[in-house]
């Protein structure tokens, strides 16, 4: 079955649904095969004024019509949300993008083993996202490329093999956009201390973020090595490299990251419950 006459519906409107359905919507699939379930007032007229798709504010008999349903509530939402839509959603794909709630707590609660869960990052708002996708064993071929395509229009996608490791994806792109502008916040800080004008500060920080990532990702060699080439011993490059290794920056960053992770798992427990 082709995408535009696929339909689907979202379980949650907000900016990630937003950002999956625009891209559908870009892709050729016609508004009226999408449908949203958002209690949210102001989020249901946002959706139909911008993106002229159907949003209700409760599951109802329509969305046993969904091939695939798209799961974009926060975690502690997830469980209260799936006990009106398990009735109606039987046969269709559920795509997960809620942080922590693991497959097995929705294939409980939907009764359904046809469950892929994912985590996207924010760029997915511009189409630069990062998504780690993981299967139930039940989830075929077919519905891995669905899934596949529907995600494409976010940025890139990659399988993972054991749900677990979804924790450390949580850890180094779900939540690895908030470390990017936390540096970006810094270099611009020291910038305006250095006597740039802030918006220059800012352009040059932003500017070299997205160019150093371009060339990482452009290029065959590993970070360590373009990080070296342009690491002359004594240069200036070299004594800001120095100064953070002597502040422990790449071990706190990394511990930093470890705790995201167990939270990540921690989220697991505390809302897989039920």
């Amino acid at each position: 079955m082709a995408l535009q006459d696929t339909q689907i519906a979202f379980i949650g409107g907000g900016n990630m649904a937003s950002a999956i359905i625009g891209g559908l919507l870009r892709q050729g699939l016609p508004a009226a095969n999408v449908q949203v379930v958002e209690p949210w007032e102001k989020a249901r007229a946002r959706l139909a004024r911008e993106l002229g798709v159907q949003a209700d504010a409760a599951a109802g008999p329509a969305l046993a019509r969904a091939r695939l349903l798209v799961w974009a509530v926060k975690p502690q939402a997830f469980h209260e949300a799936a006990q009106p839509v398990a009735a109606h959603a039987g046969g269709a794909l559920h795509i997960s993008v809620a942080a922590g709630i693991r497959s097995d707590s929705i294939a409980r609660w939907l009764a359904s083993e046809r469950v892929v869960r994912c985590m996207p990052n924010t760029p997915a708002l511009v189409g630069r996202g990062m998504t780690a996708l993981f299967a139930r064993p039940a989830v075929s071929g077919a519905d891995r490329a669905l899934a596949e395509q529907v995600l494409a229009p976010t940025g890139a996608t990659l399988w993972v093999e054991e749900e677990v490791q979804l924790d450390a994806v949580t850890a180094l792109s779900g939540s690895g956009p908030a470390y990017v502008f936390y540096f970006i916040e810094a270099m611009a800080m020291a910038g305006e201390q250095m006597g740039l004008p802030p918006a220059q500060a800012l352009q040059l920080a932003i500017g070299t973020f997205t160019g150093a990532a371009e060339l990482a990702r452009a290029s065959s060699d590993p970070p360590q090595v373009l990080r070296e080439r342009v690491t002359s011993k004594g240069g200036t490059t070299y004594a800001a490299l120095t100064s953070m290794e002597q502040a422990g920056v790449a071990r706190h960053f990394i511990e930093a990251m470890q705790a995201a992770r167990r939270r990540a798992a921690e989220l697991g427990d505390e809302f897989g419950r039920g």
